[in-house]
């Protein structure tokens, strides 16, 4: 039945947990705990407890009849039953369970019984085998008894008689040791017997021992000596010369002296070699020196960003070797040899004087202290000569000989760290390695400042070059007719775009080749004293930042030309440099920051220039040369109006029949700036335009208050009446700030330079008197600007007050004042 209940699917399903109720029942009745162990709980001695091993049967059934009703006897004998048969069910399936296990521990205990056995003889043969060995070993031990004591004094004797022979040969063996060089074997034997000899020394035999002994070692350390002086010896001569000297007692610091001296005069050959590689040749010194001396009839005019390429054509005085052949050189020999050198002193001087003999002199720091200074002296001159070579390395064009270089001179340092690691050698090489890293940064931002100022250049030749056929015409720039005009502005935006992606090219170009000096294969690369500071303040603050801002106030400094012209400055390239700038502002520099940061992984630990305050100062330097655009063309087209105020006499001049020619030319130079500024700016907001903008000049000049102005002037009370009316009029019109600065874009730039225009020829009227016909030209050419000026600017408004003010001022400063009929004045205007 038991069975075929296991073979049920959903008794199965209950395998698990039936099977750990089942182990925690045997655990229960065994007294286990989870571990297998037994119990430590007290055993119950309840006879009532039928799991205890005090359980009577006869007592707990008569404790059940008597306390329990009869339905509550059965409902017992029922629950008695089931688990009865639930431990039977349990104990047959553990059995079934671990038929295997049962039947494979029986075989164990049964061949366990066997190899028991079988072992059990053994150990009795061993045992006897045992007795009979320490038998026999007691028998032969009180046979040589009596020999032993007799073996044993024979023996000493022998020792002491061959310690004898060794002592009355010693003087000979010293001898046949010093003709066949064996130095060291000599000083060992003389150490052997030294104290010896030393102890005996009152015998006669010994003392004379003794003394053949130490006149022998006396020639023998006067060789060694000699040795140790002569130049041609090999460091591992030379230290066996100072191990044997310290072993025959010569003092310690005359012997460091003596070898630090030695070793300096070596290493003084490798530097003097280095030295020759970058000591410039006389020849070359002597042409140097004459073109210093002499300098060029033309040098006075060659500007500091023409000199710079000059300066990379020199050529270098040491062409032989490169910058990587030399530190190759000074690695490969002078830092080689003076590791050689401080491990030996070190293991002469140092580590073996704090063992043996040597160890009570206390001559380690006196020893420590010399090489110090003796490391520290040499390093000094080789690193002296190190920076003059990395000081020739000007040229920018290959960075990738410098960067291996500066690794392998740091790499090889780092020997002499491991082997003085209180040096400070490899801190100091560590700060030529990083000054040569900052020095070859400065050297590509004057590249870059170089490259932008010759760019420049390029860019003023450029626009200078279509003006070559426009001979007679204002330093200004302004265009001669409609096909120059299409001509030379067409081009602007070009060498912007042009200019603009070849400074972004060079820049990358540079950080590309500054990148080499954080490579991962660098050493000094991923050091914290040099990736951090390097990246942080070396590329970023002193080139890309140092470049933003030298674009910035090189610009800047196109605006403080002096001159009524603006200097020699050309307006236009006014115009692209602040288009240039304000492109920075715009996202250049975020750009090139981003990409700064990006390539080099730079973390800023310590104060760096924000991007904002880097596009603040572009867009001021964008908003100067555009407002010093703004005031060169406007004071190149007031010049025109002025001189033509000045050289014309108003009271005595003919009735006008057409405009005068400077007020067309006037309106050509203003519609090709317009032109060329669009082609860099954006249009702009305008305010509304009326729809007879080009006709208002005639409303607004033949109004009432116009009317009533020259009327008034007929009448004797004219001057109080027609000034008081002025006056109240421009109490109540709105203030134009002549000199404001302007917006980037098209129509804020044009209303600057027609205001700083029309204010130029207000003034230069309100200097002169006119006649009736001064009058009414002024009245022609005021309507004949108002016909084209309006749609320049941002509010028509502005010109028609200006040009008010210009007619009103001419007719308070005229003698007859009688104004040109309005039709008139247009018939003559559309015909002009």
């Amino acid at each position: 039945m038991d069975a075929i209940e296991a073979d049920d699917p959903a008794a199965s399903s209950e395998d698990p947990a039936r099977r750990r109720r089942v182990h925690g029942m045997l655990k229960l009745y065994y007294g286990l705990n989870e571990e297998g162990k037994a119990g430590e709980t007290p055993e119950s001695l309840d006879p009532c407890d039928i799991n205890g091993p005090h359980f009577d049967p006869e007592h707990y059934l008569n404790k059940l009849r008597r306390e329990c009703t009869l339905s509550e006897l059965m409902d017992q004998e029922t629950c008695m039953v089931k688990q009865i048969r639930s431990l039977d069910s349990d104990m047959q399936t553990l059995v079934y369970e671990n038929y295997n296990k049962f039947i494979s521990a029986t075989d164990t205990i049964r061949k366990m019984k066997n190899d028991f056995k079988k072992m059990e003889d053994e150990m009795d043969c061993l045992s006897a085998n045992m007795a009979a060995i320490t038998d026999f070993s007691a028998c032969i031990s009180g046979t040589l008894e009596d020999q032993h004591a007799q073996i044993t004094k024979l023996s000493g004797v022998h020792t002491l008689l061959r310690k004898l022979q060794f002592l009355f040969e010693l003087p000979a063996r010293l001898n046949k040791c010093l003709e066949l060089q064996a130095y060291a074997q000599a000083v060992s034997s003389h150490r052997r017997a030294r104290c010896v000899l030393k102890q005996y020394s009152h015998l006669p035999s010994f003392k004379g021992i003794q003394d053949d002994c130490l006149t022998i070692m006396e020639k023998l350390a006067q060789e060694l000596r000699l040795k140790f002086r002569d130049g041609g010896s090999s460091a591992k001569d030379l230290s066996e010369c100072v191990e044997l000297l310290l072993q025959l007692d010569e003092p310690a610091e005359e012997l460091c002296e003596k070898y630090l001296n030695h070793a300096r005069s070596r290493l003084e050959v490798d530097l003097q070699g280095l030295e020759a590689e970058i000591r410039p040749s006389p020849t070359a010194s002597a042409a140097k020196d004459a073109a210093v001396r002499r300098p060029s009839p033309n040098s006075a005019a060659v500007s500091p960003a023409d000199a710079v390429p000059k300066m990379r054509s020199l050529p270098s005085p040491t062409v032989n070797t490169d910058i990587l052949e030399f530190i190759d050189r000074g690695c490969n020999e002078f830092v080689s040899s003076l590791c050689l050198v401080i491990a030996s002193y070190q293991q002469l001087f140092i580590n073996h004087a704090q063992t043996g003999e040597l160890a009570s002199k206390n001559i380690h720091q006196m020893a420590n202290s010399k090489l110090h200074t003796f490391v520290d002296d040499l390093a000094v001159r080789y690193f002296s000569l190190v920076e003059r070579r990395i000081q020739e390395e000007k040229g920018v064009a290959d960075n990738s000989l410098l960067v291996r270089a500066l690794d392998r001179f740091h790499r090889r340092l780092q020997a002499v760290a491991k082997l003085m690691p209180g040096s400070s050698v490899p801190n100091q090489g560590t700060e030529i390695v990083i000054r040569a890293a900052n020095e070859r940064v400065k050297q590509y931002l004057a590249a870059l400042q170089s490259f932008y100022m010759d760019s420049l250049t390029d860019v003023r030749q450029a626009l200078a070059t279509p003006r070559l056929s426009m001979a007679g015409q204002g330093v200004g720039g302004h265009l001669g007719g409609p096909a120059s005009s299409r001509d030379a502005p067409s081009s602007l935006p070009e060498l912007l775009s042009s200019l603009s992606a070849s400074i972004l090219n060079q820049i990358k170009s540079v950080l590309a080749s500054v990148h080499l000096f954080t490579a991962k294969d660098i050493t000094f690369s991923n050091k914290p004293y040099f990736k951090g500071e390097f990246c942080c303040q070396g590329v970023r603050e002193s080139l890309v930042v140092s470049f933003i801002k030298f674009v910035c106030q090189s610009s800047r400094q196109f605006c403080e030309s002096a001159g009524d012209k603006g200097g020699s400055t050309p307006p236009s390239l006014l115009l692209l440099l602040s288009r240039l700038c304000l492109d920075y502002e715009t996202s250049t520099i975020s750009y090139i920051l981003t990409l700064t940061d990006e390539q080099f992984l730079a973390q800023h630990h310590s104060p760096v220039t924000a991007v904002t305050a880097l596009c603040a100062e572009a867009r001021e330097a964008a908003q100067k040369l555009l407002n010093h655009y703004v005031k060169v063309q406007g004071l190149i087209i007031s010049q025109m109006l002025r001189k033509s105020v000045e050289t014309r006499d108003w009271v005595n001049t003919i009735e006008p029949r057409n405009v005068r020619a400077v007020m067309k030319r006037v309106v050509e130079d203003t519609t090709s700036i317009d032109v060329q500024v669009g082609l860099l700016y954006e249009e702009g907001v305008r305010k509304a335009h009326s729809s007879d903008s080009s006709k208002r000049t005639f409303s607004v000049y033949s109004s009432s208050r116009q009317q009533a102005r020259y009327a008034a002037s007929y009448t004797p009370s004219a001057p109080m009446d027609t000034n008081l009316l002025s006056n109240i009029h421009k109490l109540f019109s709105e203030r134009i700030d002549i000199f404001s600065s302007v917006e980037f874009n098209k129509v804020s730039v044009m209303t600057g330079i027609i205001k700083i225009s029309l204010k130029t020829f207000l003034e230069c009227v309100r200097l002169r008197t006119f006649g009736r016909y001064g009058l009414q030209q002024i009245q022609v050419d005021c309507h004949y600007l108002q016909m084209y000026l309006w749609r320049f600017v941002s509010d028509e408004n502005l010109v028609h007050f200006l040009l008010d003010e210009i007619v009103g001022s001419s007719a308070h400063r005229c003698l007859d004042p009688a104004p040109m009929e309005q039709s008139v004045i247009e018939v003559i205007c559309e015909r002009g």
